[in-house]
């Protein structure tokens, strides 16, 4: 019998990168403000959805148990007119995989989805989410960029660039209480440039009866 051994990956200013889902969990550790699953797409799937029109791109907003996402997101791609085909099963198998993955990760019993199309600069500032925390995948587009602020109001000196396709979970300012990693986040400013960008949300919600 071949045992699977795990090596924890390394950590760059309080973000763990890493080539499995395995080491997500690692969210919860004290020295760690952010993890990234780093994945590469396949080639077909990836241009597949940068070819497609932005108006054929699923969007949503709704809270709802982490077992009901792909039904959501399947109706999602249905008022979009997102193609039929394998590429958008793909697509929605990953978002349902994901949540399960992240409620999983937070013991959630709800999610907060957020599928965005985004054209312009949104969050352009470096900040912090009031939330506990955040998984963000970036399936078309440039992906969220982060790093780390001295004072926690400066810009960073060094931007990483989540790469496109791979899920970053980050801690908000509702998480318990713990050392500040100086860690901040930003969507990449893009107006004007004319890309297009695709964007999945997962927030945890402990009561869907007190959310707005």
């Amino acid at each position: 019998m071949t045992v699977q051994r795990f090596v924890r990956p390394a950590s760059t200013h309080g973000v763990v990168s890493t080539p499995s889902p395995h080491w997500m969990r690692d969210i919860r550790a004290s020295e760690v403000g952010g993890v990234v699953w780093d994945r590469e797409p396949l080639a077909s799937f990836q241009t597949w959805i940068d070819g497609l029109s932005p108006a054929r791109l699923p969007k949503a907003r709704v809270i709802l148990r982490p077992a009901a996402i792909r039904d959501a997101v399947t109706a999602a791609c249905d008022n979009a007119g997102t193609p039929e085909g394998p590429e958008r099963r793909r697509l929605i198998d990953d978002f349902g995989a994901l949540a399960d993955i992240f409620s999983d990760v937070m013991d959630a019993r709800w999610l907060r989805l957020r599928l965005d199309v985004v054209t312009g600069n949104a969050c352009r500032r470096f900040h912090v989410d009031r939330i506990t925390a955040r998984l963000v995948c970036t399936y078309r587009g440039t992906g969220t960029q982060y790093g780390t602020s001295e004072t926690g109001d400066d810009e960073p000196q060094t931007i990483h660039t989540v790469p496109t396709g791979s899920p970053l979970v980050m801690l908000g300012t509702l998480w318990h209480v713990r050392p500040d990693q100086g860690l901040r986040h930003r969507s990449p400013p893009i107006e004007g440039g004319g890309e297009t960008r695709l964007l999945l949300v997962l927030d945890p919600v402990d009561d869907p009866h007190e959310e707005v």
